[in-house]
């Protein structure tokens, strides 16, 4: 008879994140945000 056991560990971490990291982040999901509306107005107008 054969018992296979499997164990995971998981670990989480809290990732601290800068003032300027955040700021880069919201611009970059603004700029995201902007250009997928341009896209679906454009694909919208065929």
């Amino acid at each position: 008879m054969t018992l296979n056991i499997l164990f995971f560990t998981v670990t989480i971490k809290r990732r601290n994140k800068s003032a300027e990291a955040a700021m880069r982040e919201q611009l970059v999901s603004e700029m995201y945000e902007k250009t997928k509306e341009r896209a679906y107005t454009v694909h919208r107008l065929y």
